[in-house]
């Protein structure tokens, strides 16, 4: 599984040597796109290019696109999302949110695990903004998390635990 060379590739380093977040999320969309068939119609998903606005994956036979977040944990309610000022546009002009897709892969005692949740939709409730400090390598700028996330509908697309 794509997964484990990517750990394997990493794990004899210190952890001031993992890949950045950007890195993690590239290869969390390359391992959703090679795991996972479209929610809707089964077909192949395809990732699109980097810094597309909103969508990280599409299918290649419908018209459904969605988020993809990867997380280094197990299935938790709050993840971290990306910039406010897109989605807050977004909301604006009442686009709704996009469908999420996470992946949570993590290690422990040794195991690994993955699970796949797919999120069809996001209230704006579930959306807080925060702002990263003056001294944060871009200060000021306003984020967002997703919340409540495991209180929401959602579909299991792939679960994978305590493989050796």
């Amino acid at each position: 599984m794509l997964f484990s060379v990517v750990l394997s590739k990493y794990s004899n380093q210190s952890k001031g040597n993992m890949p950045n977040r950007k890195t993690q999320g590239d290869i969390g969309e390359t391992e959703v796109v090679k795991l996972i068939q479209c929610p809707n119609c089964h077909k192949k998903l395809q990732k699109l290019p980097r810094n597309y606005p909103l969508y990280d994956v599409q299918c290649t036979g419908c018209s459904f696109r969605a988020q993809v977040k990867t997380s280094q944990s197990k299935p938790k309610g709050i993840i971290r999302g990306a910039g406010w000022d897109v989605i807050e546009k977004v909301m604006k002009v009442g686009i709704t949110i996009p469908p999420l897709i996470v992946n949570f892969r993590w290690i422990k005692s040794g195991k690994k695990g993955q699970q796949i949740l797919f999120f069809p939709f996001i209230p704006k409730s579930n959306l807080r903004r925060y702002q990263l400090s003056s001294n944060h390598r871009q200060p000021n700028y306003k984020m967002f998390n997703y919340t409540g996330l495991m209180r929401l509908p959602h579909f299991t697309l792939l679960q994978d635990e305590n493989k050796e």
